[in-house]
């Protein structure tokens, strides 16, 4: 004789604790990462199960209270233990549940199967939501921490905590750091920037400016799993198949340059112009290159040709000429002094062949020796400095740091032998 609903329900609130106690000796059995949790936390999973069995009876009861299944279950949870629980061990521990309560009433009337069926398909579903958000709140913060720290890069007011910012961001950039700044598109596609670069073997963060995109990017180490900090210490999550193919192809390849960087990271910018800064050697110093970048890109319209992306040093003339005290002193230091440093004869044929529009027969001539001579000491030049006076913008870059550093040198270069 089928039991009815009544009878059912004073029968499973009977044998609530029953089912209680042998879900918890089959998790232990059955699920390897329940036995790995320390006391206090198999103890919050325990009460989770025994939280899901209460709300099945209540919801057997009355079903119209499915919009609450996720706030009966989950609201007796620690709010560390749904950190530090993945939704693949939630789904697994809802299965475990479900088993123990179905062999229990395997010889129970249909209906009471159904609903149980019903139910585990309503709580995976609540499951999922619970994490869906906890993940788009992740997503919300991790969004503000990324623009807290790139706003404190490009202002250089940095304080002691934004080492742990930055780790909190899960930075695998290593080494030196190099910041580009362009146009925000009107469709700004984070997911792929991100995985652009991945592929290159780098990591970057981004930030918003109005119109502007700022990413700074570092090299990163190619791992097949990324580190998490949970409650448990630091642990190693594994990453998806193709991303973890990426992280091995990507380690095989060889470090390309940040030029080579930005270049492939260039289809993510609006159109215009597109400014990377030095390298400098760590993400704490990455204000450097950002204020270069950033400096380079309000001047960067000067350039008629200008390639995309382009270095900020290559606009040093046009930046010291706006008034940027760090291209006037970078000109002064990497051009002149080392010059006047290393040979007086050296920079007398560099101001002779650049006043004289790069002629190397009438730069011959003013100096009295032969066009070979001039062409040794170019070669030399380029070795000092690393810029060649034979190319335009190259030669343009060279007589402004001859201009401004006799601006300062009374016995600069401009008086001629």
């Amino acid at each position: 004789m089928a039991k009815t609903k009544e009878q059912t329900l004073a029968w499973l609130r009977t044998i609530s604790g029953e089912l209680s106690t042998a879900t918890i000796k089959r998790l232990d059995a059955t699920l390897p990462w329940y036995g790995d949790m320390p006391p206090g936390r198999r103890s919050a999973v325990g009460l989770v199960a025994q939280q899901g069995i209460k709300s099945f009876i209540q919801w057997y009861d009355d079903p119209t209270t499915t919009t609450w299944i996720a706030a009966d279950v989950f609201g007796s949870a620690p709010r560390e233990l749904l950190r530090s629980v993945s939704l693949q061990q939630t789904l697994q521990l809802i299965r475990v549940v479900v088993e123990v309560v179905e062999d229990r009433v395997a010889n129970g009337d249909q209906t009471l199967r159904e609903a149980i069926l019903l139910y585990s398909r309503e709580i995976a579903f609540a499951a999922a939501d619970v994490y869906a958000r906890a993940a788009e709140a992740r997503g919300l913060w991790d969004a503000r921490l990324e623009a807290l720290v790139v706003d404190s890069i490009l202002s250089g007011e940095y304080d002691d905590e934004l080492p742990s910012r930055i780790a909190a961001l899960g930075w695998h950039g290593h080494g030196e750091v190099s910041v580009l700044v362009g146009t925000t598109p009107r469709q700004l596609d984070v997911d792929q920037l991100r995985r652009t670069a991945r592929h290159v073997n780098a990591d970057v963060l981004i930030g918003v400016q109005g119109g502007r995109l700022v990413l700074v990017i570092g090299r990163a180490q190619p791992s097949t799993g990324a580190t998490v900090e949970g409650a448990n210490g630091t642990a190693t999550a594994p990453l998806p198949t193709g991303e973890v193919q990426d992280a091995v192809g990507s380690a095989s390849a060889p470090a390309l340059s940040f030029l080579d960087i930005a270049t492939q990271l260039e289809p993510g910018f609006g159109p215009g112009h597109l400014v990377l800064g030095h390298e400098v050697p760590s993400l704490v110093e990455a204000s450097r290159s950002a204020k270069a970048a950033l400096a380079g890109f309000a001047v960067a319209r000067a350039w008629r040709n200008a390639p995309r992306p382009m270095l900020a040093d290559d606009l040093l003339p046009e930046r010291a000429l706006a008034g940027d005290p760090l291209a006037r002193s970078t000109l002064v230091n990497r051009v002149y002094r080392p010059l006047q440093d290393q040979s007086p004869e050296l920079m007398t044929t560099l101001w002779c062949y650049l006043d004289n529009g790069r002629s190397l027969e009438a730069t011959a001539r003013e100096l009295f020796v032969h066009p070979n001579t001039v062409r040794y000491r170019l070669k030399r030049v380029t070795q000092v400095i690393g810029w060649d006076a034979t190319g335009a913008r190259e030669a343009l870059i060279l007589q402004s740091a001859l201009i401004l550093g006799s601006m300062n040198d009374h016995d600069g270069p401009g008086s001629r032998r």
